[in-house]
């Protein structure tokens, strides 16, 4: 015993209490524990309970219940921190789960949980008191409407107005460095008052509380899509006020939504609408997002501390062991020293650089807090609990030695100091030799007062240690178990156990009228109608949508319940259960829509595959996904049916594209489907306000497939161009559309008619209703140019168009759009559909309105290829709609055929190039010509997979910068503000490269910068004086290929198609010729030599590439000798 008797515990003390105790895993432990056991542990915990109270609960707000981040006797802080505040009432609820094993506990067991409960319920009284910020945020995820994070400790007031959030503050002479709360937070609470609330706590009372819980959860179900400030409330590394997108976040949003689904906030005794609800799409989104973010923690912060929280407990957000243990031990290896653990690279908090009197940071000052970062403890003690969830105690040990070092002596026992920093003595000789000099113990949490946060956690670790506290009570939902093995607590809701490994898909195949089931029915296709599956309904997705609208709704609050925002295939796959009646929802895909996507029979059958293999891949949820397919007459119209069939077939037959299916009745479906009841839904005062899809009704059936009405073919007897329409007045125009019998010229006279005067009638009807009218008749008979045209003339947005933009952005992706060799925009995070509908009309609209639609179709194509195929997006950091247009056109100019209009074909065919371009340089790169191979990989922006970090490594190199078709990338602050493998370095990168306007330019451009990589990185001596021109290499390696091979003769057109065309690395190649050029610009500028003799290295006879040794000097025929001949 030591520091007041208290109990160090790396010690032995308890090792014969540990091995007397083995059996606590034991179910039946509390009820087999002798009278000296028994004395023990009392003994024990009584120990821990006055200490608790001496380093936390003295601290806590009698009002409230909340803590600050410092508990100071001498210098009492008034500011609440909320985070600090859950791990506080995490440790107490720990010790209170240490007592429930004592029968006569002396009413600690309820003290402790009181006080658990009281700062739980002090956040929610802080929170709920800003139900209006909620309200917004979960709209439209601003961070300017976020809830605070730091409160006034008597009075719950916030201690910032929105405005001072820009700014260092101080609160009645406190430091307050805190912005707005981070998505991370508020998952936490969430996930953490589920934990309690399972374990029995009390802590929500009102239905108007259970509403704010419910609203939470909307808050932070789209953390995927929402950049915050992160744990650290500092936004970007470069603490300049900007967000990012943060793994942590995102991963503890995911662990949050899983913990909460289904939980009663009421216990287990409450209520049937006290029952929280989560979307699983938008669970699917985060998680997916997640793991694709992983090992980064942001584009700015390679990797994070604030990681292990959310890898390991109390998150438990991923169970893919490779993936987190590669996340994890990218932490560990950059990130740990001898005094704990970095929280990011060039995090200046509390160093003896940062300036105190700013809060933000001006640019390159992240440079002054290279390699003296602070180290923090507090992640020592996160994997030590860690060690106790996957058994380690080789690992645990180890960890538990280091920290014993690190922890600070005092009269109410040992404390976890807040950090460790290098004095201002030390700090040349650190940044020398990181890692050399003795850091320094910060005040908090020694001296200052006790480090809440990190005491908090070393008491649960100190419990679990000596075995008064196990895992299961500390992790009561079984967080840290995959999902599959986690306790079921009811079947009345949906909960999450992962894909199971054989996992079947039910399906439903649900005719619209009964004369179409009697023809299908001919064929072998088993179909159903909505009046047969009566009393069952089916709703269309918006039903669902307007349901959910209900869901958290609270007047007294001015909480309006779910945003409306469509579901998606998951939540459709459920079998739902309200008002009395039992319904199933069709997925989007067979919503009826006003974009002309869904008149592509064959597109639509390639997206019903892409939504059983999406159900087969991502459904996590008990019972099986149910499928409900709404077959309409218009699918067997026109000369798909054939093709139509052979998916019905695959259905009936029960496997589909390699995916398990089984076709039955929706009936019999019930027993095995997972089901959802909406009990919130008895509140609403109108139950008939649901409209269920409704039988066709039909006055005649089909006899044969040859009574289905036809798609006659229409041929344009003329054309007539829109230069002879435009001179023709507006009756005339009326004339003609009426005589005219072709799309074409029918489109043009409609579109000439709407440039002159929107509102235009014609034989009484909207010129609008009539191009509505002449859509719907191109598409029937695949008429898709003029389909893009009118279209695009009337500016439609397809549904799924923001969704797309934001799976592509989330993924580390940036996307531009605009028509090649024109002014681009650039997207670099989620947008409303509204503003992206004017920026794409705006782009597109000048140049040629079919773009604005095509580039939709690819956007919403490029987002479901990410999502099932990141791999053919490797390579790629910002896809340039335009320049895929432009490479789509040239592979359907060099397959050979006869020339084609890229907007006159159909949007799966559209979608079938698009795959073609993405993945034939990989397949069938051997048989494309080297001019073939660059044009593409240029349209598409590709580059080699270290292109970035090499580009790096040539800017330590290159002090003048790098410039590229007259950008320059300057070499400061690019690496004084940035690292080498960091996100925003290759977007920086790929910004330079956006300036080159030609796909086959841009990619030799590439080649020369992996060159110049080879050759300083062979030659480690050498360097630029002034600034790389990139262009003046490529232009002399150019001529230098002409003068070879003596082609002064030949026009600079066939020279040039002719120097594009020759592979790299062979004799006479580029490579050879750029190599020349960069030796040359090497020596025209002065390069810098640490060495004397010139030597050829051979081992790449592509690659000349110069070795110095002594001063510089050149051997006279190297040139023509190695280089040219």
């Amino acid at each position: 015993m030591e520091c007041g008797g208290e109990r160090r515990w790396s010690t032995s003390s308890c090792s014969s209490y540990r091995d007397e105790m083995r059996y606590l895993d034991d179910p039946a432990f509390p009820n087999n524990m002798t009278h000296t056991n028994t004395s023990l542990i009392v003994e024990m915990l009584d120990e821990y309970y006055f200490r608790f109270k001496r380093q936390i609960l003295q601290y806590q707000s009698c009002t409230l219940g909340l803590f600050p981040s410092i508990g100071s006797k001498s210098n009492p802080s008034k500011v609440a921190y909320v985070r600090d505040s859950i791990y506080c009432a995490m440790a107490s609820w720990a010790m209170a789960q240490a007592y429930r094993r004592i029968d006569d506990d002396r009413g600690r067991n309820h003290e402790l949980s009181q006080a658990c409960v009281k700062c739980m319920r002090g956040i929610l009284f802080c929170w709920i008191r800003q139900a209006d910020r909620v309200e917004v945020f979960k709209k439209n995820q601003s961070p300017k409407c976020a809830l605070h994070s730091v409160f006034d400790m008597i009075t719950g007031d916030s201690i910032l107005e929105d405005e001072e959030y820009d700014h260092l503050q101080y609160f009645c002479g406190e430091e307050v460095w805190a912005g707005t709360t981070s998505i991370d937070v508020v998952a936490l609470y969430l996930l953490t008052i589920s934990q309690m609330t399972t374990s029995g706590l009390q802590i929500v009372y009102t239905t108007d509380e259970v509403n704010f819980i419910q609203n939470l959860v909307f808050y932070v179900e789209r953390a995927y899509r929402t950049p915050d400030f992160g744990m650290w409330e500092r936004g970007s590394k470069y603490n300049n006020g900007i967000t990012e997108l943060h793994a942590s976040s995102i991963g503890m949003a995911k662990a949050a939504l899983e913990a909460v689904n289904g939980c009663n906030m009421f216990g287990e005794n409450g209520a049937a609408w006290s029952v929280i609800f989560v979307d699983i799409d938008a669970h699917n989104r985060n998680r997916t997002i997640f793991e694709s973010i992983l090992p980064r923690e942001s584009s700015s912060k390679n990797t994070d501390a604030s990681l292990l929280p959310t890898l390991c407990w109390p998150a438990f957000a991923i169970h893919e062991n490779p993936i987190k243990y590669r996340a994890m031990g990218k932490v560990m290896r950059r990130l740990k020293g001898r005094f704990g653990i970095k929280r990011f690279l060039r995090d200046g908090y509390k160093t003896i650089m940062e300036d105190k009197a700013r809060k933000y940071y001006r640019p390159a000052e992240v440079k002054n807090f290279d390699n003296i970062e602070c180290e923090w403890p507090m992640f020592l003690i996160y994997m030590i609990i860690d060690c106790h969830f996957r058994r380690d105690k080789v690992e645990k040990a180890q960890y538990m030695e280091e920290l014993q070092s690190l922890l600070f002596s005092s009269d109410d026992g040992q404390l976890v100091p807040k950090y460790y920093y290098v004095p201002r003595e030390c700090v040349e000789q650190e940044r020398a030799n990181p890692g050399s000099q003795t850091k320094v113990a910060s005040p908090e949490g020694t001296t200052a007062g006790v480090f809440l946060w990190g005491q908090s956690l070393f008491i649960i670790a100190q419990l679990l240690n000596d075995e008064l506290l196990l895992v299961n009570e500390l992790d009561v939902i079984r967080r840290y178990l995959p999902a599959l093995e986690r306790p079921k607590y009811s079947t009345r809701y949906s909960k999450f156990q992962g894909t199971a490994p054989d996992l079947v898909i039910q399906v439903v195949l649900m005719a619209e009228s009964v004369r179409l089931q009697q023809l299908l029915a001919t064929y072998g296709i088993q179909t159903q109608t909505p009046h047969q599956v009566e009393p069952i309904q089916i709703w269309s997705p918006k039903e669902l949508t307007k349901a959910y609208s209900y869901l958290g709704v609270n007047s007294k609050l001015g909480l309006t319940g779910r945003p409306s925002r469509p579901f998606g295939v998951l939540s459709t796959c459920k079998i739902y259960r309200a008002l009395g009646h039992t319904f199933i929802c069709y997925p989007l895909l067979f919503e009826i829509s006003d974009f002309y996507l869904a008149q592509d029979i064959s597109l639509v059958m390639d997206d019903c595959k892409n939504d059983l293999a999406f159900l087969s891949k991502c459904w996590k949820l008990h019972g099986r996904p149910t499928w409900c397919m709404v077959i309409r007459e218009n699918a067997i119209k026109g000369q798909n049916f054939g093709e139509f069939l052979g998916l019905l077939a695959q259905i009936k037959k029960g496997m589909v594209d390699g995916i398990h299916v089984r076709l039955g009745k929706l009936q019999s479906f019930t027993s095995s489907a997972c089901l959802e009841h909406l009990d919130f839904l008895q509140a609403i005062p109108d139950t008939d306000i649901f409209q269920p899809f409704e039988e066709k009704q039909v006055s005649s059936s089909f006899k044969s497939l040859t009574d289905i009405p036809t798609a006659s073919s229409i041929k344009d007897d003329f054309h007539l161009t829109e230069m002879e329409l435009e001179h023709k007045s507006t009756p005339d125009l009326m004339h003609y559309f009426k005589s005219f019998s072709g799309f074409t010229n029918q489109a043009s006279v409609l579109k000439i008619l709407y440039q002159r005067d929107a509102n235009t009638r014609m034989d009484g009807v909207p010129i609008k209703h009539k191009m509505e009218l002449l859509i719907t008749r191109a598409g029937v008979h695949k008429k898709w140019s003029v389909v893009r045209l009118l279209s695009g003339m009337l500016e439609k947005l397809v549904d799924s168009l923001a969704p797309s933009i934001t799976t592509i952005l989330v993924r580390g992706k940036q996307v531009t759009i605009g028509v090649f060799g024109k002014e681009e925009e650039v997207l670099d995070k989620p947008m409303a559909p509204n503003e992206l509908k004017t920026l794409l009309y705006k782009m597109c609209a000048p140049h040629d309105i079919r773009q604005a639609v095509l580039q939709q179709e690819l956007i919403i194509a490029i987002g479901k290829f990410i999502s099932f195929n990141p791999s053919l997006f490797d390579g790629i950091l910002k896809i340039r709609i335009g320049w895929i247009v432009q490479a789509m056109k040239m592979e359907i100019t060099q397959e050979g055929s006869h020339i084609v209009d890229i907007h006159s074909l159909s949007p799966h065919r559209i979608k079938e190039l698009l795959y073609g371009v993405l993945t034939r340089n990989k397949k069938e790169g051997d048989l494309r010509t080297p001019l073939q191979k660059r044009q593409l990989d240029g349209a598409l922006n590709r580059v080699p997979r270290d292109f970035y970090s090499r580009v790096w490594k040539i800017l330590e190199k290159t002090p003048g910068g790098i410039k590229v078709a007259g950008y320059l990338l300057p070499q400061q602050p690019t690496q004084s503000d940035m690292t080498m493998y960091e996100l925003n370095f290759s977007l920086l990168v790929e910004q330079m490269l956006s300036k080159v306007v030609e796909p086959v330019y841009r990619q030799l451009i590439v080649e020369a910068f992996m060159v110049v990589s080879t050759i300083l990185e062979r030659n480690p001596e050498l360097s630029f004086r002034q600034s790389v021109q990139m262009d003046k290499i490529m232009s002399e390696a150019f001529e230098e290929f002409r003068k070879d091979l003596q082609l002064e003769h030949c026009s600079d057109q066939d020279v040039t198609t002719r120097f594009f065309n020759t592979p790299p690395n062979v004799r006479h190649g580029t490579t050879a010729y750029i190599a020349k050029a960069v030796m040359k610009e090497l020596l025209d500028g002065d390069m810098r030599c640490l060495a004397e003799d010139i030597l050829i290295n051979k081992k790449d006879p592509c690659l000349n590439v110069i070795t110095f040794r002594g001063s510089p000097r050149i051997r006279p025929d190297w040139s023509k000798s190695h280089m040219g001949h």
